[in-house]
């Protein structure tokens, strides 16, 4: 089998590492997530990851919180995600490396782009926490920008839903699949992909962005093969 794309981010949930439990860490979905990762950095696929905190912590508590305390307690769910990751992947015998915008040098690598890029030009799967290390941005911005700050081919964005509908297909039997759409469509029509900022930049840096459904975690290996599932968003 050969590979569509040589250097790829993928862009894991927190409610995805959290299996059907829908809160913390499921040991079988990191397992099976990190066989798949495994076949593709064994087959010569470059592979970094942006994994979201949504699992531990979503948004305030309450409207008193402060917004960017909030956020930065998000960043240390990103962190907790990207650790256990590291663990599940460093099991199945993958050479890993954590990055994380904001400095704790104790647990992980500060984050510096010559850097990562070096780790994946060895082999090396490379997890970034933290998001983009500054409040108000989303996991989904931070893999829009680390995907093009280190040259990925495109944004491997795993969901629980098997692509992008036109509404919520858990709600509406009659929701529509979309096999592919331009970036326009996705702000104009406020199709719940990435958030504006996100896609403005891959819109911005023409990054593509691939939506598919983690249910099967073999869909890793079908959208590093160029195979046609999920929802494809481009300029095209």
């Amino acid at each position: 089998m050969s590979f569509k794309y040589k250097r790829v981010l993928l862009k894991l949930s927190g409610e995805a590492l959290a299996g059907s439990k829908g809160f913390g860490l499921c040991s079988d979905t990191l397992q099976k997530i990190s066989q798949q990762i495994k076949q593709c950095v064994d087959m010569g696929a470059e592979i970094a990851v942006v994994v979201g905190g949504g699992n531990f912590w979503r948004g305030r508590t309450s409207e008193d919180m402060d917004r960017t305390r909030a956020d930065h307690m998000g960043m240390l769910a990103t962190v907790m995600n990207a650790l256990a990751l590291c663990d599940a992947l460093e099991t199945e015998g993958v050479e890993t490396r954590v990055q994380t915008g904001i400095e704790m040098r104790q647990i992980a690598e500060p984050y510096i782009r010559l850097r990562a890029m070096s780790h994946l030009k060895k082999g090396r799967v490379v997890i970034f926490g933290c998001g983009t290390g500054n409040p108000y941005f989303s996991t989904d911005t931070a893999a829009a920008l680390r995907a093009a700050e280190i040259d990925a081919e495109i944004i491997l964005l795993a969901k629980k839903v098997d692509g992008v509908y036109d509404k919520d297909p858990n709600l509406y039997p009659d929701a529509t699949k979309f096999e592919s759409l331009t970036y326009l469509d996705v702000l104009n029509r406020g199709l719940g992909v990435m958030d504006s900022t996100a896609t403005s930049l891959c819109m911005d840096t023409n990054l593509p962005i691939l939506v598919f459904g983690l249910d099967c975690p073999e869909n890793i290996i079908k959208a590093l093969s160029g195979e046609t599932i999920g929802t494809l968003v481009s300029n095209q």
